[in-house]
């Protein structure tokens, strides 16, 4: 029996896709690519956008079209709250059950019977999916947390994946074992990363800590993502104090207007951001600092984008991901008669996105010179390529080898790349 997957979605997403495929593939199914032809097709869901939501939806009749025979799964965020966009699927799973969709494969199989099941997402438990196989041969993700209570105005998440919760910390220890033996990095993800263990008396700190002292063959952890909230000192200090803590942040922003931020529900100001994120810098001078940005939100005028595209400036992060905003149903914001039309939406997604483009130029020129850790990963061009602690992308002798950490001096900035060569007598083993 074969099976395909598709994830539209975030870094939790893939991951819990490429768990439910590992088990797949344990209970003998073999897996192909997504556009061929499959007795099972799995689809997870992204429901962050409208491009995203309309992405699953076309998935969906593609999946149709290649596998007109096989069992179409629908899961993931946008599966939770639109279950009724997918009467095409054999199968809606929501948030509550995903791990149980080779289950409902299988009694698929047997009973043809169609199977919605959403909703329900109160006390919901932390599924504990876990897997050790990803695309990328040098980093690998572990999901620690999942859910969210913050209820920003625009999100549709916290009624997609349900209230925070998270991984027993004996369990992320044992998983970071297995994880370490295959891969050099691991990228700690989750909706509300920075939330961690709340129901443990945790911090993420306090579970950083845990990681490094016992999984010692680890040699680099990441943080998919924090809110500048949950950076606390003692958060800081451990950065400053653990070099095997990659030396990039990514927190998200979502506007750089005061006025916005408060439309947004928001639990900051653009003054306590930047104070924050300057504290950081100081603490820890190599760190490289990215955003999420949400632009046309409702009701954003010239001046408030205005002061969005000053503060970025000001703020000079290494890189943004850019979104114009989307109207999600069941949010407040969806209820604002002060929509902004596409076309303005579109044009200031393309300022943003240019302020990106020259704000990584001007971070990435300015590293030149400069030495960082860096893990081997790809070949292209006749170079080894791999990711800084930084999370910029350097340019290595194509002789490096593979999941191996180098201390490499930047040697060049040339054509929008960065281009290193090892450091020999202070090689990291």
């Amino acid at each position: 029996m074969k099976f395909s997957v598709c994830n539209l979605g975030c870094k939790v997403n893939a991951y819990e896709a490429e768990a439910i495929a590992s088990v797949m593939e344990k209970r003998g199914w073999e897996r192909v690519d997504f556009k061929d032809e499959a007795d099972a097709c799995l689809i997870f869901s992204c429901a962050v956008t409208n491009t995203a939501a309309a992405k699953s939806r076309r998935m969906l009749h593609r999946a149709r079209r290649t596998s007109p025979q096989g069992i179409l799964v629908m899961a993931g965020c946008y599966a939770e709250v639109a279950e009724e966009q997918f009467e095409e699927a054999d199968l809606v799973i929501g948030t509550r059950d995903k791990a149980e969709i080779p289950d409902r494969i299988e009694q698929y199989q047997k009973y043809h019977q169609k199977v919605h099941d959403t909703g329900n997402l109160d006390h919901i438990p932390f599924d504990d999916l876990t897997s050790i196989q990803f695309e990328n041969r040098t980093r690998a993700y572990l999901k620690v947390e999942d859910g969210c209570n913050q209820f920003c105005s625009y999100c549709i998440i916290p009624y997609a994946r349900g209230r925070e919760r998270s991984m027993n910390p004996d369990l992320v220890v044992e998983k970071a074992k297995e994880i370490a033996v295959h891969y050099p990095e691991i990228v700690l993800a989750g909706i509300h990363t920075g939330r961690y263990g709340k129901e443990y008396g945790m911090h993420l700190s306090d579970l950083l800590r845990r990681i490094l002292r016992e999984v010692p063959d680890l040699q680099r952890l990441r943080i998919s993502s924090i809110e500048i909230s949950e950076i606390t000192d003692d958060f800081i200090d451990l950065m400053k104090e653990e070099p095997r803590i990659a030396r990039h942040l990514h927190i998200p922003l979502q506007s750089g207007s005061d006025t916005v931020l408060k439309r947004m529900h928001r639990p900051y100001t653009t003054a306590e951001y930047y104070a924050r994120i300057s504290q950081i810098r100081q603490e820890i001078p190599d760190i490289a600092i990215s955003c999420d940005l949400i632009v046309g939100f409702p009701g954003e005028s010239e001046a408030e984008f205005a002061e969005t595209c000053a503060f970025l400036k000001k703020c000079q992060f290494s890189f943004l991901h850019v979104f114009p905003y989307s109207l999600r149903k069941g949010t407040v914001a969806a209820e604002s008669r002060e929509q902004i039309d596409p076309q303005t939406k579109k044009e200031r997604t393309e300022k943003c996105l240019a302020i990106s483009r020259q704000l990584r130029e001007q971070y990435e020129q300015a590293q030149a010179g400069r030495e960082v850790d860096v893990i081997a990963e790809t070949e292209e061009d006749g170079y080894r390529k791999g990711h800084a602690s930084q999370y910029f992308e350097v340019y290595l002798d194509p002789s490096a080898e593979q999941g191996k950490m180098y201390h490499i001096k930047l040697k060049e900035y040339r054509n929008h790349h960065l281009y290193g060569e090892e450091v020999k007598h202070d090689e990291v083993k």
